[in-house]
């Protein structure tokens, strides 16, 4: 996986590349898909959810560049396979998900890791999730057609934002950090397409 599919991905840092050995994504995906848990797809969860691609995974990981003692914010526990990837680089993990179920088998999951730096709630983060604001780094697992204001607003001072804006067919990763009080810089990562953050904030349409 690592080298068919993470490096050609751009994905060089060392240290994620020897994390994604040390956590086992298999023992977080859904059983009856554990076979294909190292191959490049979006793996089914219930719910309309998916697990996103083993290098879109790994690239946002290298890209938010997560230090220790980092404060995280994931919008999307999913199966909680990134929510142990980031608690195992950063400081603490605050993961939010909409669907119970997830926030329940998150938790098992990265209690049998022995992973203890995360808070796990059930919620509608999707137009933001400041309780624990300032956050050095926040990413959202589902696309969003536009990135609400608070998200950015929940940065700190060199805080880094991941999310996937747009919609399909053509969706942007955008890398956003806090460089100041009002400021923000903006970087285009590659394009993707993935599921949408469910009850995403959408653009005003007109109406003929």
């Amino acid at each position: 996986m690592v080298e068919q599919q993470i490096r050609p991905w751009e994905v060089l840092d060392q240290q994620v590349l020897d994390l994604l050995f040390k956590v086992k994504r298999e023992e977080f995906v859904p059983p009856q898909y554990r076979s294909l848990a190292f191959v490049d797809m979006e793996i089914p969860l219930g719910h309309g959810e998916k697990m996103l691609a083993p290098k879109i995974e790994a690239r946002l990981l290298q890209e938010l560049s997560i230090r220790p003692g980092d404060r995280i914010l994931e919008v999307g526990t999913g199966s909680g396979y990134m929510t142990a990837l980031l608690a195992s680089l950063g400081g603490h993990v605050d993961s939010v998900d909409i669907v119970p179920e997830f926030t329940q088998a998150a938790a098992a999951k990265l209690a049998a890791h022995h992973i203890t730096n995360v808070t796990l709630e059930t919620g509608d983060a999707a137009r933001g999730w400041n309780k624990q604001a300032p956050y050095d780094a926040i990413v959202i697992t589902g696309s969003v057609p536009i990135l609400p204001e608070a998200f950015k607003q929940g940065l700190g001072r060199g805080g880094r934002l991941i999310a996937i804006v747009g919609e399909p067919p053509v969706m942007e990763a955008r890398l956003i950090t806090r460089v100041g009080d009002g400021a923000f810089n903006s970087i285009g990562l590659f394009e993707t397409c993935i599921a949408p953050l469910k009850n995403a904030l959408q653009p005003e349409r007109f109406v003929f």
